[in-house]
């Protein structure tokens, strides 16, 4: 069992959006995470703005001219509001706000703090990096909308093979090597980057699997993708 100490969280967006927003889903894995909590665990949680993201970008991309930074922005905006949604579900197991910089966390007594996207360039995987050099944990937990990172695309590749476990250069040749945004890749290569100069572990693993992710939790073995 994990005590006083913080566990984080990247939420990725097309789990909480994956069309509209999945009630169902977010109060399943608040009820499961303020379980855990009640046992003596802390969280920090990053949301991902995922396909509301994408359409906010598309909608910008046919009213104007949008620079990447307006993208970007946009984007993080989207990360937030989603972030506020997931805080408002955790009631008063939550910091009363979402922070907006993870390289300053507020001192609270509050076991669960939420936030979004950070600045232009990157996505909230890298908030959730900084997040972790915060409380200084040694591990992100990255929940996605997938069991295991590929070799290669599955959908396009029906021979692709689940990769279980990977070094930080092995699994960064599979990332691009430029951050653009609404961008969709395993994991952000700006926040690959600094998590192997940090030697965080990165777990990535299907977020809709609650059984799963209290399989992980519990350090019992767990269905994901392990980045050492």
């Amino acid at each position: 069992m994990i005590n006083n100490e913080y566990i984080v969280i990247s939420l990725g967006g097309a789990i909480i959006v994956p069309e509209q927003v999945d009630t169902s889903f977010i109060k399943n894995f608040t009820d499961t995470i303020k379980s855990y909590v009640d046992h003596g665990y802390r969280f920090v949680i990053i949301t991902g703005g995922g396909k509301l993201c994408r359409d906010y970008n598309k909608i910008a991309a046919s009213l104007g001219s949008p620079s990447k930074k307006d993208l970007d922005w946009l984007g993080i905006a989207t990360t937030r509001l989603n972030a506020e949604l997931v805080r408002i579900a955790f009631g008063d197991y939550a910091y009363k706000n979402i922070i907006m910089d993870p390289d300053n966390i507020p001192p609270t007594d509050k076991p669960i703090i939420l936030g979004g996207g950070w600045k232009s360039g990157n996505s909230s995987d890298l908030a959730a990096v900084h997040c972790a050099f915060g409380v200084s944990a040694k591990k992100v937990l990255n929940l996605s909308n997938i069991d295991f990172v590929y070799d290669k695309d599955p959908k396009k590749f029906p021979e692709a093979k689940a990769i279980k476990n990977s070094t930080w250069p092995d699994f960064r040749t599979l990332l691009p090597t430029e951050w653009q945004p609404g961008l969709s890749s395993p994991f952000d290569p700006i926040a690959a980057e600094e998590a192997e100069s940090a030697k965080l572990e990165v777990v990535i693993m299907n977020g809709r699997n609650i059984e799963n992710l209290k399989n992980y939790l519990d350090g019992k073995k767990f269905i994901g993708t392990t980045v050492r």
